[in-house]
């Protein structure tokens, strides 16, 4: 089976790339430098080169703060890029897998997102990213589109890495305590990815974290609990809660974006691992 990944350099890319199958599977990754999925053209040639079976788009326009200042750039990467990728996948005859992201919603509900709850973004990241969705529908019902949050790797920067940096650096640190959610640990993201790649009868929306719920600052304090412990860091400092309207940012943050895995784990038959402990086992991987 031959497989196509977009975004190989990013965390979710390169945990497919790292966690890819041993047997019967090809796998062909490319960072935006070789695959420019805003360019049709350039998607159509090495979909012409690969001839994939499969296609497992992770490439996205991420900076959410910086969307907001940035429209059109946005909506290129998340929604044309995406329209893209699926009007080649129908051509060739390809299914698609894509990762979309919890900012669809607005954070106002207090139980889990299910995918049959309506959307209402925020900013111009969550709104290009729906964007995106709906273009995939509209050109291949059939794909796989699989929101996810807050996710952190051992490789690429993201909300652990930045935290450790700090505890080594700062004397103290308010973390956000009112925004609420679920970490999810971008190598369990990509197994889900990879067990429903080769299963046909998976199709249309998903939900997919780590289970469990946190806010920003049980996170941090987890991490640095578990940091301590395994000997990254070597001195704990005061964390301390704050409200994110004490530390504004250019694009609006859902307060609430615990989504329900549901039917993720029934059609694929993983259940999702707590966060504490997916996060256990990044921290592992960075202490080697």
């Amino acid at each position: 089976m031959k497989i196509l990944i977009t975004g190989k350099n990013g965390q979710l890319g390169w945990e497919l790339v790292n966690r890819a199958p041993a047997n019967d599977v090809e796998v062909y990754a490319f960072d935006s430098g070789e695959l420019d999925i805003t360019d049709s053209l350039s998607v159509q040639d090495k979909f012409t080169m690969v001839q994939p079976d499969v296609v497992i788009n992770t490439a996205a326009y991420t900076a959410v703060d910086k969307a907001e200042s940035d429209n059109e750039g946005a909506f290129l990467v998340n929604e044309q890029g995406a329209i893209n990728l699926a009007q080649a996948c129908k051509k060739f005859n390809a299914r698609l897998l894509h990762v979309s992201t919890d900012f669809v919603f607005d954070g106002t509900k207090h139980s889990p997102y299910l995918t049959t709850d309506t959307p209402n973004p925020l900013g111009v990241y969550g709104a290009s990213k729906l964007a995106g969705e709906r273009g995939i529908q509209n050109v291949l019902p059939e794909a796989v589109i699989v929101r996810t949050a807050w996710v952190y790797s051992s490789h690429g920067n993201n909300f652990v890495k930045t935290m450790l940096r700090l505890m080594q650096e700062k004397p103290q640190l308010g973390v956000v305590s009112n925004q609420i959610g679920t970490p999810t640990y971008a190598a369990g993201l990509a197994d889900w990815l990879w067990r429903v790649s080769d299963n046909n009868h998976v199709k249309g929306l998903y939900h997919w974290t780590d289970a469990g719920v946190a806010s920003w600052y049980d996170f941090a304090v987890a991490i640095q609990e578990l940091a301590l412990e395994k000997g990254i860091l070597k001195n704990e400092i005061p964390v301390r809660p704050i409200y994110a309207e004490q530390y504004p940012t250019p694009a609006k943050r859902p307060a609430f974006s615990v989504i329900d895995k549901t039917s993720a784990e029934k059609d694929s038959g993983l259940q999702t691992t707590h966060w504490r402990k997916q996060l256990s086992v990044m921290l592992d991987k960075l202490a080697k």
